[in-house]
């Protein structure tokens, strides 16, 4: 299966400069989510704004997308699918998705931060810890 418009850690901001660089609306990517862990963002560009619907992984690992409330609820069995199905016109985004945009390689400098921010909270002698936007 093709995933190359899933861009694993990319930061919120630099999916904006991806996703707007062209002016493109429809553009598209999936990253991981900053906030949430085991959560994906896919983001898509309209009207130079990225917007951003969460996609869960069910516990049967089936995929379920979070957009708006007044569309159905649906369950995909792969990434593949949930992509294709919001490629057409009125499925509950705020445009569909017509360019994905690939990733060329993962980035050195996310597995690099990663790495770094591995050990942030060995030796913590707290119960709770700050957590940043």
């Amino acid at each position: 299966m093709d995933l190359s418009y899933y861009h694993g850690p990319l930061s919120k901001q630099d999916c904006e400069t991806l996703l707007l660089k062209e002016g493109v609306d429809g553009n598209f990517l999936i990253r991981d989510s900053e906030s949430m862990p085991g959560v994906l963002c896919l983001c898509v560009s309209f009207k130079n704004f990225v917007y951003t619907y969460r996609i869960f992984r069910e516990k049967n690992g089936d995929y379920r997308i979070q957009t708006a409330e007044s569309a159905p609820k649906q369950i995909f069995p792969d990434l593949k699918e949930l992509i294709a199905t919001y490629e057409k016109p009125g499925q509950g985004l705020v445009v569909h998705l017509l360019n994905p945009i690939k990733r060329t390689s993962f980035c050195p400098r996310w597995r690099r931060s990663r790495q770094q921010n591995s050990n942030i909270y060995v030796n913590s002698d707290s119960d709770y810890v700050d957590v940043l936007p």
